[in-house]
């Protein structure tokens, strides 16, 4: 019996002078015509595209919640058996006896820093806070928001979030591509990682497609991460300088001005751009162990100020809850509730008014008293049993609102971030096994994550449980949230050169976002070259500048962040199938590689079309 040799043949044609030399026109063409074309409907057309974007990204939300859910659920499963399997897990991704690139340190600096730094500054304090007053469990009434005992259930979900789901998007793509670039010596980009699947047809206009669904959704991803920290950034500028003309003070909850956006986002990218022409290794590298370092101190403040006993007992309750409840977090996928079923499920003197009715019981942002004090007419004047029985009615509308509106954004966002990170930590791990790979990107770093979540968002939420913060920071804005946290930690200079570490923590997080999303974007479009053109690096980094600008405006009295999430959850669709894709043809490589082994040789004969 012979295996044939697996296709590496990616043969991606590129321009052999002019302006892109040594990239793919195709490519960098079309990525930079739907991003342009992007920017100008957001620029003259905003409301139109704020409202277009929003019904889109309704539509897959209702359609695709329950894709979303199952199909991240199957790739944390899938790295899982890749690990443990002896054979695949031993794999070395990249020549025999070969050493990693860069120290644990660095390595572990630059995945943290490019993967989840921005959010977890952002959402360390705000998410749970916020899913400590709403989570699948108050939802369906089991327990009061904003008590001791929604605290469960609301690390639960925070750790879904932040965990191990999570970082599997990012190893999916890394692993695939990694795997590809060093065992077989193809280029580092997306198309790679479906050869077995589509052979020699990568090298047309299929391999092309895919290239550009992962520059589209790497581009859209980035930009969200930037409007956050942007946003963050903004807050902290206030808290130190009280400059009034970057906020928007004249809401109920003072937030960042759309001036004061624009302002921020010119000097973060201005210094990314200046950071990406520097390359991965001098800009990067530098800025993540910075990044680091600042991590650990800003951490070593809650340790010492904060509710550290209070939340090292959450951790280990919470790390516990979340492990038992891991099948069910992966795979519980809800659908939206139809009004037929609704109007079925009501009592049968609800049953004529399912239309005045439905909307308040499949609220997930709502409560049973809100949608009590909501009704009107011939509805309010139901008995009080009858109307329990109809908030009750709508409690998978409830469900599928809550998990479309927190966990797939969440997945949608890291499967956008994914081309970015997975190609990033390809780029940084030549040389560690696979299972170090998969160990080392997915446990390791879900881990810090829990820590970081409980020591300063347990502290937050102690703060609030013992009436100190008087809610100060359940009102607080979403991303000034740590910042007035650390106002009830600390108060005169101490607090003062906190906040001045946090923001300056802030803008190198989200320059090394940002400059490697720029790195990423022309490695794709250089057909996998990890030394590409300094002007394209430029031009990019104007390109991502104007998309983030002009969508943050686009969203007008809304939010400003969203027309920013609508078009990321419109862009991650196609590049969540992609990687089912690749999912499938990774698993086939590897069954057929380690058949190859057993018979003693890399194949025999010629290449298949496809694998």
């Amino acid at each position: 019996m012979s295996i044939p040799k697996p296709f590496t043949d990616v043969s991606i044609k590129k321009a052999p002078h002019g302006f892109y030399e040594d990239y793919s026109v195709p490519i960098a063409l079309i990525s930079k015509g739907i991003m342009v074309a992007l920017v100008l409907w957001a620029l003259v057309f905003p409301g139109n595209a704020n409202s277009t974007l929003g019904s889109w990204n309704s539509q897959i939300l209702a359609s695709f919640n329950a894709f979303y859910i199952v199909i991240v659920g199957l790739f944390f499963v899938f790295l899982a058996a890749v690990a443990i399997i002896p054979a695949t897990g031993k794999r070395v991704m990249g020549t025999p006896g070969e050493k990693p690139e860069f120290s644990n340190f660095s390595w572990f600096s630059m995945m943290f820093g490019a993967g989840l730094g921005v959010g977890l500054m952002v959402f360390a304090t705000a998410e749970p806070l916020s899913l400590w007053g709403s989570n699948p469990v108050t939802v369906a009434g089991d327990v009061a928001p904003n008590t001791p005992e929604a605290l469960d259930s609301a690390y639960r979900y925070t750790f879904l979030h932040y965990g191990f789901h999570a970082w599997a998007i990012y190893v999916v793509t890394g692993l695939a591509l990694a795997y590809y670039a060093y065992t077989r010596d193809m280029p580092l980009t997306i198309r790679s990682a479906l050869t077995p699947l589509l052979g020699r047809y990568v090298n047309g206009p299929v391999g092309h497609f895919v290239d550009i669904l992962g520059v589209v959704a790497t581009i859209l991803g980035v930009s969200v991460t930037i409007g956050y920290g942007v946003s963050q950034f903004i807050d902290g500028i206030y808290a130190i300088s009280g400059m009034e003309w970057i906020m928007n003070l004249g809401a109920e909850t003072p937030t960042p001005s759309k001036v004061g956006l624009i302002a921020g986002l010119m000097v973060i990218m201005l210094l990314s751009i200046i950071s990406a022409v520097s390359g991965v290794g001098r800009g990067v590298k530098y800025l993540s162990n910075l990044n680091l370092v600042l991590s650990v101190i800003l951490l070593g403040t809650f340790v010492v100020f904060g509710s550290f006993l209070f939340a090292m007992t959450t951790y280990g309750t919470a790390l516990v809850d979340y492990i038992l409840t891991f099948i069910g977090l992966s795979f519980g996928a809800y659908t939206p509730l139809p009004m037929e079923e609704f109007a079925a499920a009501l009592p049968e003197a609800a049953a004529p008014l399912a239309a005045d009715l439905m909307a308040g019981a499949t609220n997930a942002w709502g409560s049973y008293d809100g949608f009590v004090a909501g009704l009107s007419g011939a509805a309010a004047e139901l008995d009080e049993a009858t109307l329990a029985a109809a908030y009750a009615a709508g409690e998978q509308g409830r469900q599928f609102g809550w998990q479309s509106g927190w966990t797939t954004f969440y997945w949608a966002w890291w499967i956008a971030f994914s081309p970015f990170v997975g190609l990033f930590l390809a780029r940084i791990s030549k040389g560690r096994s696979v299972r170090e790979f998969i160990l080392g990107c997915v446990f390791a770093p879900a881990l810090v994550c829990f820590a970081w979540m409980t020591i300063l968002g347990a502290t937050a939420i102690d703060l609030e449980m013992s009436g100190v913060a008087d809610g100060a920071i359940i009102a607080a804005s979403n991303t000034n949230k740590l910042f007035v946290t650390l106002a009830q930690m600390l108060d005169g200079g101490l607090l003062t050169a906190l906040n001045i570490m946090c923001v300056v923590l802030i803008m190198t997080f989200l320059v090394t976002s940002a400059d490697s999303g720029i790195l990423v974007m022309n490695t794709i479009m250089s057909g996998g070259s990890q030394e590409t053109g300094i002007k394209h690096r430029i031009i990019w980094g104007v390109i991502l500048t104007a998309v983030i600008g002009t969508l943050l405006l686009a969203a007008g009295d809304n939010n400003p962040m969203d027309a920013l999430r609508n078009a990321m959850i419109i862009g991650a669709l196609p590049f969540t199938m992609v990687m089912g894709l690749m999912v499938v043809a990774l698993a086939k490589a590897l069954y057929r590689d380690g058949l190859r082994d057993k018979l003693g040789g890399t194949g025999t004969g010629a290449a298949e079309p496809a694998e």
